[in-house]
């Protein structure tokens, strides 16, 4: 199950990026502007055929996005049917038509995920309390100390826990967080059965907890130590009824404020990471890209995601594309060279000193924004490479 739930988070993904590029094919097409190329992810090309309408769809290598080209994409061109000899408003409405399909596709996915159970993912996230019931709650494993009694018994991070049981007495079910200290503290030193669910599957391991002197000794250390050894973590869905599209609303706007949090932090430390670079400074080249990637990932991080996700069920792994789905809505709005928003942006200026950019000019714009692009997102794989694996 959890596998078809990746695949199905994959292809999701994969259809953001059809969905945002879609936008700006049919708006163009629309508004008389000839579409050349609709492309999934960036070269080099993997698949190319073309259409009875004359244009190229291609499927290309690298899974950094995604894009439509245009005939005549500089200002300066004039040609009929070119992008460069539409109106201003023309040209906002093909670039703004990916933010719109992306927000629209986030907002339905949030909605949907209101209505089957939503994750409860952030801290004091966005609900309405008179419409809000908890629907299911699990008891996940957070961390595993490594050496752990809970190590040695084979428990991993997102198993969920069921029930102990100490040798000779029945299950205690685990209704909380709150009783796994409980009662692992009640049977220290103990031979215990831990029950977990893993993949769907009931399992269940043989454990002996540390004895109550070891850990009380620990804790005077810089290495304190649990009686079975794991950080437990709730994970509760949240089900909304007729609020489903107010929560969709809200929480886009809380998602897209610690976006932009983010966005912040890895900006910070990629100038950073080139500072250290450029003067050779290890410490602060790394330091860099921890404060890069710490609130930020990229496609492995993403993919890494997506796989934890699909063992916690469909509702975590919708949560994510649509998460993401708004990123690209957010991202796609700022005004960064090589994205939408940095060639709007380079529109409404041109037409603000009316006269428009000349090619070079426009080309040498977009190439280092889409350098500091891409050494932003190397830097965040790298990281998440380090981190994952």
């Amino acid at each position: 199950m959890s596998v078809l739930l990746l695949v199905a988070g994959l292809i999701l993904f994969i259809g953001l990026i059809v969905v945002h590029e879609f936008g700006h094919f049919i708006v163009s097409r629309r508004n008389g502007v000839d579409v050349e190329e609709f492309g999934i992810f960036f070269p080099p090309r993997l698949y190319k055929r073309k259409t009875k309408a004359g244009w190229d769809f291609t499927i290309n290598a690298l899974p950094l996005g995604g894009f439509v080209r245009l005939k005549g994409e500089h200002d300066g061109d004039t040609e009929p049917g070119t992008f460069g000899a539409a109106s201003v408003w023309v040209k906002t409405k093909i670039m703004a038509a990916g933010v719109f399909m992306n927000l629209m596709a986030a907002l339905v996915l949030f909605m949907l995920i209101a209505l089957v159970g939503m994750p409860k993912l952030v801290g004091n996230q966005f609900t309405v309390k008179s419409d809000t019931k908890i629907v299911s709650s699990k008891v996940l494993v957070g961390y595993v100390e490594p050496g752990s009694p809970a190590a040695k018994a084979g428990l991993r991070s997102d198993d969920e826990l069921v029930a102990i049981q100490q040798s000779g007495y029945s299950p205690v079910e685990i209704a909380g967080t709150n009783e796994v200290p409980r009662l692992t503290k009640a049977f220290a030193g103990k031979d215990v059965r831990v029950f977990y669910r893993r993949d769907g599957f009931d399992r269940h391991a043989n454990a002996k907890l540390l004895d109550a002197k070891t850990v009380q000794a620990s804790q005077k250390t810089d290495n304190p130590k649990g009686y079975l050894g794991i950080i437990p973590s709730d994970f509760h869905l949240q089900r909304s009824t007729w609020s489903a599209p107010i929560v969709a609303v809200g929480l886009s706007a809380q998602l897209t404020s610690l976006t932009f949090h983010g966005l912040g932090h890895a900006l910070a430390g990629l100038g950073g990471w080139i500072a250290g670079a450029v003067t050779g400074n290890d410490t602060a080249r790394q330091n860099g890209q921890t404060t890069a990637s710490a609130d930020v990932s990229g496609p492995v991080g993403i993919f890494e995601i997506l796989k934890s996700g699909s063992l916690l069920g469909y509702q975590f792994v919708l949560f994510i594309v649509a998460y993401i789905s708004l990123t690209l809505a957010i991202m796609n709005i700022l005004p960064v060279p090589a994205l939408d928003g940095g060639r709007l942006w380079l529109t409404l200026i041109s037409r603000g000193l009316k006269r428009p950019l000349s090619p070079k000019a426009e080309e040498a714009i977009n190439t280092v924004g889409f350098l500091v692009l891409i050494s932003l997102i190397v830097l965040i794989t790298i990281v998440d490479v380090k981190r994952f694996f």
